[in-house]
């Protein structure tokens, strides 16, 4: 029987990546542990696994079949330990997603979670980049977006729950002193846009809804967040656009209002991204129906 299961997991990462310097980064340990690690393991089992073209570390033949079984065995016992420590949902959760998420739509909901489980402790932070979750000691990222699947790695769950249209949003008083007949009108006030605003700018709305002349608008606000948009068109200081959950309570006791009922072409799908094999899937399921169930609340 093979009793050294370190030296498996090792192998197993150094394979995946085809690099000892990535599998030293994911395991945090030195380059020089997983070369010896590796060493090790090939004279334990009398062959090569390895073969080094160039910069890059290759499977040989034996290593390729190793590597399956390595592969196979290990996520049955993530599976088995994980199925064992989710028999307990209290404990600690890490969560990321971006910082006009957290502002405004979590942070003020987050009283009624702490409510339903007292004994699952919450630590939030903010990024609005595709963090690494491993490396960053994360369980869960809630993101957002066109492109998410796209930016996830293999080895973690993209689970989509539902997406969101994109809409003009200013306050009650600003709206008041537009002529609402024509979105047009829009190009006489200020424009509040994201510094990146990705697939949701404004040319893109304008032109589905018919408006041509936006390239020489010059009345722009720019900011690096959708809450601090958010913040400035609540005040009264032009519109921008946004999805309307993020700014619910305010759309719904009328302090602020969406002008005109055209939706970007580009609607905000929501994602959910996570390690299949955590520990913490129980409390991450607590979690993710939460935030699934708030949402669809309004």
């Amino acid at each position: 029987m093979f009793k050294n299961i370190n030296l498996l997991v090792t192998f197993e990462c150094a394979a995946r990546h085809n690099s000892y310097s990535l599998a030293a980064k994911e395991l945090y340990i030195s380059q020089a542990a997983v070369s010896q690690q590796m060493r090790q393991l090939e004279s334990t089992l009398g062959t090569r696994l390895f073969i080094r073209k160039g910069k890059q570390m290759q499977l040989s033949q034996s290593g390729q079949s190793l590597f399956e079984y390595a592969q196979k065995g290990l996520t049955i016992l993530n599976q088995g330990v994980s199925q064992l420590q989710n028999e307990e949902v209290d404990g600690e959760l890490t969560i990321t997603s971006t910082q006009a998420f957290i502002a405004l739509w979590l942070m003020p909901r987050l009283q009624s979670f702490t409510e339903q489980y007292p004994n699952i402790q919450i630590t939030i932070s903010s990024s609005a980049s595709f963090v690494d979750l491993k490396q960053n000691h994360l369980d869960l990222a809630i993101r957002f977006g066109q492109s998410v699947e796209q930016n996830t790695p293999n080895n973690l769950v993209c689970d989509y729950f539902g997406e969101s249209a994109v809409y003009p949003i200013c306050s009650n008083q600003f709206a008041q002193q537009l002529n609402l007949n024509s979105p047009e009108n829009l190009l006489s006030q200020h424009i509040v846009t994201l510094e990146n605003p990705g697939p949701y700018d404004w040319p893109t709305w304008f032109k589905a809804a018919g408006v041509s002349g936006v390239e020489c608008h010059t009345l722009w606000t720019k900011v690096n967040s959708t809450d601090m948009a958010i913040s400035a068109v609540a005040s009264g200081h032009g519109v921008t656009l946004a999805v309307p959950y993020l700014c619910q309570q305010q759309l719904d006791n009328g302090t602020l209002v969406i002008p005109y009922k055209l939706a970007h072409p580009n609607t905000v799908k929501r994602y959910f991204v996570y390690d299949s094999n955590s520990p913490r899937l129980a409390r991450l399921k607590v979690f993710t129906d939460w935030v699934k169930n708030e949402i669809t609340k309004g």
